[in-house]
């Protein structure tokens, strides 16, 4: 019931972290939307664990704590000037952990919806890996990395989550 509002805003802060690597948006100004959509996503999480009743919820909080880290550890660079390399490797992580879940996903797709959803663990492992390979290994891969970041922002995000929130019933 709230992946439309997750996905707002991980479409919201995917797009301006990928305008911010482009040079378009100052490091100061984007750790705003990190922290909001850390803040969002975290706390879908927490009502996510409250109202777990199976290892599923359990597994949802967990997922969608990657990507609250994830942002905060942005912002938080973003406003003290830290290289990144430490979230590259937490990225690495990552990247590694969501597969099961695409896989999952995937192989036990039912509906377009299950199918979508499946697709876009396997993009999000690919961005992360991106942002392992940018920032922990120093490939120049900026700009790369920051196209995909745009792509997944409004592809497996921002688009999803209007679709969500106008043309189906929440």
């Amino acid at each position: 019931m709230l992946l439309p509002l997750s996905l707002l805003f991980v479409g919201a802060v995917l797009v301006s972290n990928g305008l911010w690597m482009l040079g378009k948006i100052a490091d100061r100004e984007v750790a705003v939307i990190n922290f909001v959509a850390a803040g969002v996503t975290g706390t879908v999480a927490l009502l996510g664990m409250i109202h777990a009743v199976d290892s599923s919820g359990v597994r949802d909080a967990a997922l969608t704590l990657l990507f609250t880290v994830t942002y905060l550890w942005v912002g938080v660079n973003r406003l003290t000037g830290a290289d990144g390399r430490g979230l590259g490797w937490f990225s690495l992580f990552v990247s590694i952990s969501v597969v099961p879940e695409a896989v999952r996903t995937l192989t036990s797709a039912t509906n377009p919806m299950d199918l979508w959803l499946g697709l876009c663990w396997v993009a999000w492992s690919g961005l992360w890996f991106l942002f392992f390979l940018t920032l922990a290994l120093a490939k120049p891969l900026g700009r790369q990395t920051a196209l995909a970041t745009l792509a997944s922002g409004v592809l497996t995000a921002w688009l999803p989550a209007l679709v969500m929130l106008y043309a189906s019933p929440l």
